[in-house]
């Protein structure tokens, strides 16, 4: 039964799926450094127990196939923006990376002016970090060298590093599937694989892109992800993804044509700021099982994992913010019931380290 799993078991997948050790309460990573970076392991340990159902310490590196991953989203400053004490701001992206603990996946966000609405290079937003002033000549496209270097930083942990595109805010949207297939390239030359004199990463290659589309129209995205899958396949140096983060209400208004035409990896649901969030949890109105059921019967991608999407504070949503502990039964309880699922999604970085 769910409730012998989640008293019992947990849930815990094969070691193919999740590679945990036991972690001691008695000692913590750290535990003789400075207050600000025992700090931060003993946030890195209180996420990663809480991922892995309360009881595991999660040491793995990225496996798109585990039930244990976590997922941050970096780059807004969202505790920032809800007036939090300035000391706690976001800090710079090799500040999270300092462990291979937590976060499994960094999410950059955002990538918020593109192609129709830029009507050339495209631009970028990470709000306290990167200076506004810091573009590339004749251009509104950021420059962001120490960013890289904390792309770097993250891969060598074993985080995948995606570039999000979109947002609440920002312009951005096709006319076409031509349109949309020439963004593929652009956004390839800049971010991934290819070549430009204009990364604003430098060097850095991420590991993949996210839609989190939440304006203009649903156009093109499917044509996007199908050119930009094409060129990943020229790549044989390393793996990328492709990532969607639609609002709980299924199917999403704006990315729920494109998650039945294209493949997808993975599928951070936001699962805040609606009446399906996990405030609901226990209720008709949490739609968990909607979403695994379109990964089983309608996904392009059957091995697609769907990821509970949650605020990382009490300021970081209007609503759908839930204390740790209920959260630990509803991850138990999801593990067990949806083999879909993936782990759980933040919003934001600043959020999770301020709380």
């Amino acid at each position: 039964s769910t409730l012998h799993c989640h008293i019992a078991t947990r849930c815990h997948r094969s070691p193919a799926h999740t590679r945990f050790h036991h972690a001691k309460t008695d000692t913590l990573p750290g535990a003789n450094e400075p207050p600000m970076a025992r700090a931060s392991h003993v946030l890195h340990r209180r996420l990663a127990l809480l991922l892995t159902g309360l009881i595991y310490y999660a040491v793995h590196a990225f496996n798109p196939y585990s039930d244990s991953n976590l997922v941050n989203y970096w780059g807004q400053n969202s505790y920032g923006a809800a007036g939090g004490d300035p000391r706690l701001w976001q800090k710079p992206l090799a500040e999270y990376c300092q462990t291979s603990d937590a976060e499994n996946v960094i999410v950059l966000a955002f990538l918020n002016v593109f192609n129709s609405a830029s009507r050339g290079l495209p631009r970028m937003d990470l709000s306290n970090q990167c200076d506004p002033g810091s573009v590339f000549s004749g251009t509104l496209l950021l420059h962001c060298p120490a960013t890289g270097a904390g792309v770097k930083q993250c891969q060598s942990k074993g985080k995948a590093v995606l570039l999000s595109l979109g947002g609440a805010a920002g312009a951005y949207g096709f006319s076409n599937d031509a349109e949309a297939t020439d963004f593929a390239h652009m956004i390839w030359n800049l971010f991934l694989g290819g070549s430009s004199a204009t990364r604003p990463l430098d060097d850095a290659v991420l590991d993949g892109v996210d839609l989190d589309i939440e304006g203009g129209s649903s156009i093109g995205y499917p044509a996007f992800i199908a050119e930009l899958r094409s060129l990943f396949a020229t790549d044989t140096r390393k793996k990328y993804y492709i990532s969607a983060a639609p609002q709980c209400p299924f199917p999403d208004s704006y990315l729920g044509v494109t998650l039945q035409k294209a493949w997808v990896d993975m599928v951070f649901v936001q699962f805040y700021n609606n009446f399906c969030g996990t405030q609901a949890f226990g209720t008709f109105s949490f739609n968990f099982e909607q979403w695994d059921n379109w990964a089983k019967t309608a996904a392009i991608n059957k091995d697609v994992k769907i990821y509970l999407g949650v605020p990382a504070s009490r300021t970081a949503a209007n609503a759908g913010y839930i204390t740790p502990e209920k959260l630990g039964d509803i991850i138990d309880a999801l593990r067990c019931k949806y083999s879909s699922f993936g782990g759980v999604m933040m919003w934001d970085a600043s959020q999770a380290y301020s709380n």
